[in-house]
């Protein structure tokens, strides 16, 4: 696999690193999860398309998971998902690749599992979570950037977006509790 001299997702902590293919997410469980089951393989956006997948999983899940088989599988997934991203970080060469999105899907999760009602299911409130989080994922405000350069790990790579959702969700409860 060639190495990416650019960094066309925008992403500088990506540039001169490996770009992964179908072929290196089919390589191994640990990739595929990483990745998103290939959502994190798009060039333009990967954070963006791996909470779209995130959204369109709970939609599934949702339908026969209760809310503590939900916070089990959060549990799992942030374990499992930590291994994942520190085994896939290592083998592309960068530890917090953009492409590696499982970050993403776990804390846009929990952001939907907070939502109230059916907001998850569709509407404003959805939609101001997932612009709010993706803005907050993207730009990342103290301490998501002080997480992001200090931890080069799997569990690294997930903290700073939990700390994404946490701001979400705080902007979030602010505004229900000011247009209800």
């Amino acid at each position: 696999m060639p190495a990416n001299p650019a960094a066309p997702n925008g992403n500088a902590a990506d540039a001169g690193r490996r770009r992964p293919t179908i072929r290196f997410m089919l390589a191994s469980p640990w990739h595929l999860i990483a990745l998103g089951a290939g959502s994190g393989l798009p060039r333009v956006a990967p954070g963006t398309w791996g909470t779209l997948l995130a959204w369109l999983l709970f939609l599934r899940l949702d339908q026969s998971l209760e809310l503590w088989s939900w916070w089990l599988l959060v549990a799992a997934a942030l374990v499992i998902g930590a291994i994942a991203a520190q085994i896939t970080g290592q083998r592309l060469g960068v530890a917090d690749s953009s492409h590696i999105v499982i970050d993403e899907i776990v804390a846009f999760w929990i952001v939907l599992l907070f939502l109230p009602g059916e907001a998850a299911q569709g509407g404003a409130w959805l939609i101001a979570a997932f612009v709010l989080f993706r803005f907050f994922d993207i730009v990342k405000p103290p301490p998501i950037r002080w997480l992001d350069a200090r931890y080069k790990s799997g569990a690294g790579v997930m903290a700073d977006d939990l700390v994404a959702a946490f701001y979400t969700l705080l902007l979030l409860a602010i505004g229900i509790r000011l247009w209800g």
